[in-house]
């Protein structure tokens, strides 16, 4: 049942507050859940919060035509948003380049403040935006709340980083000289974001731009425009500036024209795109034409080791996180696990939880549409094809639910190990020395992400300067944080991401010679 209430519709909005109710049958759909599961799930979110206009120029824009969003544990519409196309995203991009010069004068102090604002409005409102995500990207609010927190720390590390943006004075091979290096902003930048976080995936990119005093068009993914207009929203109220954070929803159908714009309008100087490593290529291409600065985060196959030294259940619960969060939509998540010796399937059955994100006991909710659920069962159908062993799981359920999936006796010609997998499937492959490890986790084009497990600390040094990849955790599973890099090697992207490297992504460099002074 969806309840339509006088101004959920975009004039007006913020005089109401919008709840949408979904009557949900996963106990059906999914035997063994709990009971609890026969009653309604609400998305409460006041109407500030819940934007379906997109917005440009500081002002919230209607398209000629609306899309729908849909909460992927239901298939049930959640809201219609508008669907904007190339002319909204030209009128974006001529926004953004609009405010790209008042913008850039701004002292990096006044910069730093906004964004700390912005920041400590994402925490006000964190219940809020994390119900967001858990309705219209299906994960779990545990782990929703766990993204808003991790999206502002991106706002409020740089927000530091702004006011640390140096360059250098260069000592001179001539007495009558000065040499200048000054980091400047690149100006509009191009956001194009995933669905699987859809808010830290924004953050992260944007407030590197908005700190270097870069402005931003943003494009987020269809299945999840909502966290990015309410990041819109907050923004505003943080006192960002019309026209420095714009943001353009498109369904499925727009976004090849609004990505045509966004990539080869020559306004943009710089485009930071986090998706598929076949999009990403494409993306590339528009891009050459007027040279424009590029970072990509694309696909990933991460490898996971347990060597013999390794504390084999501190290994288990590495892999456990970082496997089944986000019910394996990650592109760090391991795909390609190592001689676990099946500890794994018994912490299946004690930790994992199938059901909707908003039910306190749920590990597992859906994936996020039914295309991503037919990708895993076809990956297991062709495991098992070539002789792999189901040990747990195994079927697709109703709708976009999977049954989180353990498979033995995996051999490196399944497709399982070499495509990106992104849902709850464990291949487990067995390995007999270091050096097959590592051949067979070095055997492929992309390098993002991988792990390992080792309590021999030359083993450590070893593996982790010859894994092939942007990002390795030893003796760890999960290891994103705003102070380190992100970012991958091969065909997994270009750039990085977070640290204090992460804002040199929208800097240039500028030499000046400042010549003429006598000695």
């Amino acid at each position: 049942e969806r309840i339509r209430l006088p101004g959920c519709t975009p004039p007006g909005m913020s005089a109401v507050v919008c709840v949408l109710k979904t009557r949900c049958f996963l106990r059906q759909l999914l035997p063994g859940l709990p009971a609890a599961m026969h009653r309604s799930y609400s998305l409460d979110v006041s109407a500030p919060l819940l934007r379906t206009q997109g917005y440009v120029d500081g002002r919230w824009i209607s398209a000629a035509s609306v899309f729908p969003v849909l909460d992927p544990a239901t298939g049930q519409e959640i809201v219609r948003v508008s669907d904007c196309g190339p002319a909204e995203a030209k009128q974006a991009v001529d926004a953004a380049y609009k405010a790209f010069h008042s913008w850039k004068q701004y002292t990096a102090k006044e910069r730093s403040v906004l964004l700390r604002k912005w920041f400590e409005l994402l925490l006000l409102h964190k219940d809020e935006l994390a119900q967001l995500i858990t309705f219209e990207c299906g994960k779990p609010m545990r782990e929703s709340l766990g993204e808003i927190s991790y999206s502002a720390s991106f706002l409020e590390w740089f927000s530091e980083e702004a006011r640390r943006v140096y360059g250098d004075i260069v000592p001179s091979p001539a007495k009558d000289r000065k040499l200048l290096l000054l980091k400047q902003p690149v100006g509009v930048a191009s956001i194009i974001t995933p669905w699987n976080f859809p808010s830290a995936m924004i953050t992260r990119k944007v407030g590197a731009a908005l700190a270097a005093g870069c402005t931003v068009v943003v494009k987020p993914a269809e299945d999840t425009p909502l966290s990015a207009l309410a990041l819109a929203e907050l923004a505003e109220q943080a006192g960002i500036p019309a026209g420095v954070f714009n943001v353009v929803p498109c369904s499925r159908e727009s976004t090849p024209s609004v990505g045509r714009v966004l990539c080869t309008d020559p306004l943009v100087a710089k485009i930071s795109f986090t998706g598929s490593t076949a999009t990403g290529k494409v993306l590339l291409k528009m891009a050459a034409d007027t040279v424009k600065k590029v970072s990509m985060e694309l696909g990933g196959h991460a490898p996971f080791i347990v060597f013999d030294s390794a504390d084999l259940d501190k290994a288990v619960g590495g892999a456990m996180a970082s496997k089944f969060r986000n019910s394996g939509q990650v592109r760090v998540s391991p795909c390609r696990l190592r001689s676990l010796r099946g500890k794994v399937g018994g912490a299946m059955d004690a930790e994992l939880r199938l059901g909707h994100g908003s039910e306190p006991d749920t590990t597992q909710g859906p994936l996020i549409n039914a295309r991503a659920a037919e990708k895993v069962l076809h990956q297991i159908s062709d495991a098992v094809s070539r002789g792999a062993k189901v040990v747990k799981g195994g079927k697709r359920l109703d709708g976009s639910f999977m049954e989180p999936t353990l498979l033995a006796d995996v051999t490196a010609d399944m497709l399982c190990t070499k495509e990106e997998t992104f849902g709850p499937l464990v291949p487990v492959i067995r390995f007999n020395t270091e050096e097959e490890a590592l051949a067979v986790a070095n055997a492929t084009s992309v390098g993002l992400a991988g792990y390992f497990y080792s309590q021999d600390v030359r083993q450590i040094w070893r593996v982790a300067e010859a894994l092939e990849l942007g990002i390795v955790g030893v003796n760890e599973g999960l290891v994103s944080t705003p102070e380190a890099t992100f970012g991958g090697v091969k065909e997994s992207g270009l750039g990085r991401e977070g640290s204090k490297y992460g804002i040199d992504e929208y800097l240039e460099v500028k030499y000046v010679c400042f010549g003429g002074l006598k000695p």
